[in-house]
């Protein structure tokens, strides 16, 4: 992906709602890492990171043991 077609953040943001309840409901399956919730939704791996980085803050979810080999941890929902 090249900077011109690079959404801006504000839209990245805007989708925030729908990609979280999206996100739950992949992470009710079980945890994943930010590049398996990119595949599974069909979106970059840095807009799907900003939308997890917020249900984090959030406290909708967690992540889970160490980090994978690529340095990735699995998110999974709290509670």
């Amino acid at each position: 992906m090249t900077a011109s077609t690079l959404r801006d953040k504000r839209e990245i943001f805007r989708d925030e709602l729908v990609m979280r309840d999206r996100i739950a409901a992949l992470l009710s399956g079980g945890p994943r890492t930010v590049p398996e919730l990119a595949e599974a939704l069909g979106r970059p791996s840095h807009e799907v990171l900003a939308w997890v980085a917020a249900m984090r803050r959030y406290g909708r979810i967690e992540e889970r043991g160490k980090a994978n080999g690529d340095g990735y941890f699995a998110y999974a929902l709290k509670g």
